[in-house]
């Protein structure tokens, strides 16, 4: 990118989850659970890839999040049972949720030195998916929330969405970087309104975020190994 402009930006949005805090490993650590607890209806890969396809023709009924994966677990219980699934696995299933809810996300290395650093220049907001309630308590409990000036718990992640969230906070497209891990919610749609974005891959993504080689994006975007990269890309010392 050779028109970067630090001095153009005036907000700088971060995506949440396995960008700010951990969370794509739970989910596959309750993945393997369920897989076991269903061990007997059949195999893990076959149950993962039902859940997946449950998972995705969900999202326009119920969205991101984990009680939209707890409501996909269970109709996939039910399909690779065909209907056999107890009560009693039912019940298991919803407790692996639960627990998967009440656990506490660990902030990722960094963030809070970063935030540190860029609240001193820039207003900062989180720009995230998923479930309301899930999201509210996953950054009150993180000790960052001080950082933000204005948090967006979006249903999605279009250009749509970014271009109401951005009209909203009265901030032009050229004037706003989004920092996420996952190209196709986090940088392809603001690269597509004329913004910036940073990509900070993490080690799992998510199925559904993956993007093809051919698919990925191209103009104001940097991708960095870890988040403190992102200091330097904006003339700050890391």
């Amino acid at each position: 990118m050779t028109d970067f402009e630090p001095a153009k930006i005036k907000v700088i949005g971060f995506d949440a989850d396995d960008t700010l805090w951990v969370n794509e490993p739970f989910y596959r650590e309750t993945e393997a659970r369920f897989c076991e607890l269903l061990s007997g209806y059949g195999g893990a890969a076959e149950i993962n890839q039902v859940l997946y396809r449950v998972e995705t023709g969900n999202l326009d009924l119920y969205g991101y999040g984990s009680k939209a994966f707890v409501l996909s677990l269970i109709e996939t219980a039910v399909e690779v049972s065909q209907g056999a699934v107890t009560a009693a696995e039912i019940a298991q299933i919803i407790a692996l949720g639960k627990q998967q809810i009440a656990t506490r996300n660990p902030l990722l290395p960094g963030v809070t030195e970063v935030l540190e650093e860029l609240s001193r220049h820039y207003r900062l907001i989180v720009a995230t998916k998923g479930d309301l309630l899930d999201q509210e308590r996953k950054l009150r409990h993180s000790g960052i929330s001080g950082f933000f000036h204005h948090v967006e718990i979006m249903s999605d992640k279009t250009e749509e969405h970014y271009r109401r969230m951005l009209t909203h906070l009265d901030v032009l497209p050229g004037e706003f970087l989004m920092v996420g891990n996952s190209l196709r919610s986090d940088v392809m749609p603001v690269l597509a309104l004329g913004g910036y974005a940073i990509h900070v891959p993490y080690l799992i993504t998510w199925q559904h975020e993956e993007v093809h080689p051919e698919e990925r994006p191209n103009g104001h975007f940097f991708t960095v190994e870890k988040l403190e990269g992102i200091l330097p890309v904006l003339g700050l010392s890391s």
